[in-house]
């Protein structure tokens, strides 16, 4: 069997293939692996994509629809669609591909498990994931934060600092000149008014870390505005399965049916581009206390997903239909050893480091 660090340094030289890979944040990557199990899981989506399968192979009849790939509990925040509405949910698919849907269900219970300022037992993490994910078959629609979800406002809001914040990371990534491609991008994606400041490069994320990715920053009427470009690849899961380089299918899922999309999400010049505000943020996981508004967090999160996988080919009646006939208990056994699995390769990597230091 391969071992974790053999897909690591596998992983690793099959990115170098697809995008300039950024070696410094790559070592970042590994450090941040050997913190915590959540932040292994977090940054190493190549390893459950090759090894997921063997670990639950009685799930592997379910029915396939485009999935997120990389999901967990901190792969969700806020952005403003087409008509300036707040919505809440799922805002990273770099990592889509097609699978069984009962893939992506594991991996965000595994993430609710290992995830430090998460408080809540596993059963009643699972019990209400998939009641959220049932609900959201049956009416999939967006979470939009100032007409379904007020409750969850006061998790996103990031305090009152916040803003500053915000501005003190911006302010703080050093300047550089992206490839020329990647710079008209950028360009274009501002208003047309807009008087550009510079370019500058970020080091962000965790699975993503080793991806070029840069910043411009502009004012327009008043005030500044920045938009984001990160280096597209294909999905991990493609990788494991056939070593096959095909399209990514961010945007599909990403303005899927029963979405309210961020107008300013797009792929350019091998990038993908979006605008990046203060107003969007993250749950603060600290702030989630107690187990009914863990449990209800889990819920919002079952539904946006179940809205995401509904919408490739109107799966919805198959994937409920194969959901109510599952085994009760299927999904806590199934995460079970998911979580097994990954304390395995954890501690592996914890004593020995990514490189065998």
């Amino acid at each position: 069997m391969t071992t974790v660090k053999q897909h690591i340094a596998a992983y690793e030289d099959w990115l170098r293939e697809q995008c300039e890979v950024v070696e410094d944040d790559l070592d970042k990557k590994h450090q941040r692996m050997r913190r915590s199990a959540f932040d292994f899981l977090r940054a190493s989506f190549f390893r459950w994509a090759a090894t997921i399968e063997g670990i639950c192979p009685s799930l592997l009849d379910a029915p396939k629809t485009r999935c997120v790939g990389d999901i967990h509990v901190e792969n969700f925040g806020t952005w403003r669609d087409g008509q300036a509405r707040l919505v809440w949910g799922i805002n990273d698919f770099d990592e889509a591909a097609s699978m069984p849907y009962v893939l992506d269900l594991v991996r965000l219970a595994t993430s609710a498990r290992l995830a430090p300022r998460l408080r809540i037992d596993s059963v009643d993490a699972e019990q209400a994931l998939l009641e959220g994910y049932w609900q959201g078959l049956e009416q999939p629609r967006p979470l939009l934060l100032d007409e379904h979800e007020p409750w969850l406002k006061p998790l996103v809001s990031g305090g009152r600092n916040a803003a500053r914040e915000f501005w003190k990371d911006i302010d703080g990534c050093a300047q550089t000149t992206p490839p020329a491609p990647v710079r008209k991008a950028l360009i274009r994606a501002l208003p047309k008014e807009a008087r550009v400041f510079g370019f500058a490069k970020q080091s962000k994320g965790s699975g993503s870390l080793g991806r070029p990715r840069f910043i411009i920053t502009a004012e327009w009427q008043g005030g500044r505005i920045v938009r984001e470009a990160k280096a597209v690849v294909p999905s991990a899961w493609h990788w494991a399965h056939s070593r096959k380089s095909r399209p990514s299918r961010l945007l599909d899922l990403a303005f899927g049916e029963f979405r309210a999309a961020d107008p300013s999400l797009t792929i350019s010049a091998g990038f993908v581009l979006r605008r990046v505000a203060p107003d969007a943020h993250k749950v603060e996981l600290d702030d989630v206390t107690g187990r009914q508004l863990g449990a209800d967090l889990l819920a919002a999160m079952g539904r946006d997903l179940a809205a995401v996988h509904a919408a490739h080919k109107r799966r919805g009646r198959t994937i409920l239909d194969d959901l109510s006939s599952r085994e009760p208990g299927w999904l806590h056994a199934a995460t079970d050893a998911a979580e097994s699995a990954l304390q395995r390769d954890f501690d592996v990597l914890r004593l020995a480091g990514v490189d065998g230091a």
